[in-house]
């Protein structure tokens, strides 16, 4: 039986990864205690702070809190992990984190860019712990438009540590109020409002061309060595609702930077290289795109087909989201505004802020913004934030890779013995390096070997299991 944790180990060797410290960072780390540094910060310990994420998580690297104002109009404060008071620049621990510059999640074991005693202990923003975050305030009016922006440091305590399976049944009316909202006063009062403000931030975004996807993501159960199934993860309102305010903080903090006169490191996905199939797949529907690259239009094309065929919508967001192709990590430098932004949030101005614990461009970018919070010089010369740029995309790039063939290497076991059988599948990739497909049940992805041609991004199609290779992450198709 294959050890997916060997190939999982494997992978991330393959991949240029070090799972494991030097003796140096296992001395610092020794060393380690929980940050006195309160100089400058505000005491926002009373208000009634909860976070959102996985049941399984505990690298929890941002809280939320929402209050509405005499006005109507709504304060919205996301808390970030302040990871930078323990892991300071050019520290051994921070060296570590800069060669791996990401967590790997690779669905049987969790890979993490700092080790678990700071990620998961001394910067988790664990519930009951009184921690330092960085706050990105936002006052919002009524419509969820944005009147203002500050960012400033705090003490805060995570309240209640909940997860978005049963929040998001709650929120959608398919389960019970969480028993530690409904133990925690005036928490299930914040939870609606936090919805409200969500719902409002994101129909500012379609409004600006933003796209919404629903992909789906594929999880290994394990049983006894034995796969037993691959569990599928699918987006809820509670999935939405921090995604939502995650997206606005992002942007917050990029802008602030950018106020400052601040050279940052900004995530851009820029326009698509396969328009033209975009285009293409759209006239299938009935709908005509514009031959350039108009994510309004592509916005509203994704809406129209969510409405009307809502089982299928994850294929096609598949498909798109892979004709997009991947981000990238750029430097934006003080001065006019050049034409990069994120086609597929609409937006110019986009940062990664708010996962410090687990991306080092994150961790970067929390420097600069307490850099110019204190009015002190940047931490970084722009040479240095291009060189940490092309890093962070590339070990991005490379954990996709590891994370990949854990999926596949699962997948494979639980197909090993269908060899010969027909799936119905979506073309989810067609390169140079060869023609790839998901199995629409299970979503299991592999290579067609022999009679991909003609297939295209998108295309449904029929192929026939014809060998499986766990330990290499190998599945491999033929047209039927």
């Amino acid at each position: 039986m294959t050890d997916l944790h060997a190939v999982a180990l494997e992978a991330l060797r393959i991949n240029g990864f070090t799972p494991t410290l030097d003796a140096a960072s296992r001395a610092e780390l020794a060393a380690l205690r929980p940050s006195v540094d309160t100089i400058g910060a505000r005491d926002l310990r009373a208000l009634l702070w909860s976070s959102i994420d996985n049941a399984e998580s505990k690298d929890l690297d941002q809280i939320e809190f929402a209050e509405e104002l005499p006005d109507k109009a709504n304060r919205l404060l996301v808390g970030v992990a302040d990871v930078d008071v323990l892991v300071t620049r050019g520290s051994a621990l921070d060296q570590h984190a800069m060669a791996n510059a990401t967590s790997v999640y690779t669905g049987v074991d969790v890979f993490p860019m700092l080790p678990r005693e700071v990620s998961t202990g001394l910067t988790s923003l664990n519930q009951g712990a009184e921690r330092v975050v960085l706050v990105i305030e936002l006052v919002l009016n009524a419509d969820g438009t944005l009147r203002s922006h500050d960012v400033y440091r705090a003490l805060a305590t995570n309240r209640a540590k909940l997860a978005y399976d049963s929040v998001g049944a709650w929120l959608e009316g398919r389960g019970p109020v969480p028993s530690l909202v409904a133990q925690t006063p005036g928490l299930e009062a914040q939870l609606w409002l936090q919805d409200r403000i969500a719902s409002q931030l994101k129909a500012q975004r379609q409004k600006a061309g933003a796209l919404e996807f629903e992909t789906i993501e594929a999880t290994a159960l394990v049983q006894n060595g034995k796969v037993q199934s691959l569990a599928v993860t699918r987006k809820n309102r509670a999935r939405d609702l921090i995604e939502d305010f995650m997206i606005a903080a992002n942007v917050a903090i990029a802008q602030y930077l950018a106020e400052q006169q601040r050279s940052a490191i900004r995530r851009v996905v820029r326009e698509p290289k396969r328009w033209s199939r975009i285009v293409d797949i759209a006239a299938t529907y009935g709908i005509t795109l514009p031959v350039a690259p108009d994510a309004k239009s592509l916005s509203d094309f994704l809406a129209m087909r969510r409405q009307a065929d809502p089982l299928r919508f994850t294929d096609l967001s598949l498909s798109i989201v892979k004709l997009l192709g991947p981000g990238e990590y750029v430097v934006d430098k003080p001065g006019p505004a050049d034409d990069q932004g994120h086609f597929g949030l609409a937006a110019h101005d986009y940062s990664h802020a708010t996962a410090p614990n687990r991306r080092y461009a994150d961790l970067v970018t929390q420097r600069l913004v307490k850099a110019a919070i204190a009015k002190s010089p940047a931490p970084y010369t722009d040479d240095e934030l291009v060189v940490i740029a092309a890093h962070c995309t590339e070990r991005e790039n490379a954990a996709n890779r590891v994370e990949r063939t854990a999926r596949k290497a699962a997948a494979a076991l639980l197909l090993a013995d269908r060899i010969g059988d027909v799936f119905d599948a979506i073309v989810t990739g067609v390169n140079t390096d060869g023609t790839y497909v998901r199995l629409l049940s299970p979503p299991a992805e592999g290579r067609v070997m022999k009679g991909e041609a003609g297939m295209d991004v998108g295309e449904r199609v029929r192929v026939r299991l014809t060998r499986t290779d766990a330990a290499r992450g190998f599945i491999d198709f033929e047209g039927a």
